[in-house]
């Protein structure tokens, strides 16, 4: 019965009732650790989540209870964010929208054609004078500490033509969100940029309104694009990582001990999320071509090369470390 209490009453019922002398004082009482995400069930999101909250459960020795929330069950990302802020939430595995509201000028891996491969992209965040001055102002403007960032697969092409080189682009119509940096880019390719709703883009497709889109495999998996285009082009022109970040207040209340173990869980689970969504990735590859979509494993230095004013414009408007430090980030990550 005690048992059965614990699990079902809240935190401030149960230090009320020991207030009270209605439970044993010592009962200890697990704290609780929401963490959220925006995306729904099945995906490399979840499986990293389910595995932090494995590690913290054993390590704690159950002083921690973890509860996932998938799906934006709390709300969007911008709401979870303001949770966190002000301390009514505890972590999250959060998109790119606290870069672009607390630390913009140093968010340059939301720019497409930067960073070659995730490993670069990886170490400018967590090496570089440039990254640490992002997660400086993440904790300063919105009261988030910045645990890593876990990779989603890269974004490339589909198209109704065959692409193999930046001037098969000219004039293709091809649907983006609205994002301006991505818009200016693209439209430096030399693309027709259509802004369509993302539910929308199917339809777009078959009726001809649109001729292309940009995503990671995953977008023309679930939507069964085969039906509706014939190829895709390995651009691989952005990862738009995931982002660990815990909430300050919170996380300044803890012990030393705690927030190590918690450290460690999120190093040992973004690890897991990355190794799951290159397995996925390649998972979708392979059904996509079973399905009939054509690979075009384009040469991407001519793409990135011709994108290059655009991107050149979007880092003039950033700090002035940050185009030093996406090259020491690509130079240290070369393959």
């Amino acid at each position: 019965m005690l048992n059965r209490l614990i699990k079902t009453t809240s935190v401030a019922a149960i230090a009320a009732l020991l207030t009270m002398g209605g439970l044993p004082s010592h009962v200890a009482v697990a704290q609780q650790i929401e963490i959220h995400n925006t995306m729904s069930t099945g995906g490399s999101e979840e499986a990293a989540l389910e595995r932090f909250k494995e590690i913290v459960a054993e390590r704690s020795e159950g002083r921690f209870n973890v509860d996932v929330y998938l799906g934006g069950q709390l709300g969007n990302e911008l709401d979870v964010l303001q949770l966190l802020n002000l301390g009514q939430t505890q972590m999250a595995l959060t998109g790119g929208a606290f870069m672009g509201e607390y630390a913009a000028e140093y968010d340059a891996v939301s720019i497409p054609f930067v960073f070659p491969n995730w490993e670069a992209a990886e170490y400018y965040l967590m090496e570089t004078e440039s990254g640490q001055a992002l997660q400086n102002q993440a904790r300063e403007r919105g009261n988030l500490v910045y645990l890593g960032p876990q990779m989603r697969a890269f974004r490339h092409m589909t198209s109704s033509k065959p692409v193999n080189t930046p001037e098969d682009l000219r004039g293709l119509r091809m649907r983006l969100p609205q994002i301006p940096v991505w818009l200016d880019v693209w439209e430096e390719l030399g693309v027709q940029v259509v802004v369509i709703p993302a539910p929308d883009i199917y339809l777009a497709m078959r009726t001809g309104q649109v001729e292309a889109h940009e995503n990671s495999l995953a977008s023309p998996y679930t939507r069964q694009m085969w039906e509706v285009q014939d190829y895709i082009i390995t651009t691989a022109h952005l990862s738009f990582p995931w982002h660990w970040v815990a909430s300050a207040p919170w996380w300044d209340g803890l012990s030393d001990e705690d927030r190590t173990i918690i450290k460690e869980a999120v190093e040992e689970a973004r690890q897991h999320g990355i190794e799951v969504e290159r397995e996925r990735d390649e998972y979708y590859r392979n059904a996509l071509i079973e399905n009939g979509m054509e690979f075009i494993d384009v040469d991407q230095a001519p793409f990135r090369e011709a994108a290059a004013p655009a991107v050149e414009r979007a880092l003039s408007g950033m700090a002035s470390s940050v185009a030093a430090d996406i090259e020491a980030a690509t130079a240290a990550t070369a393959r």
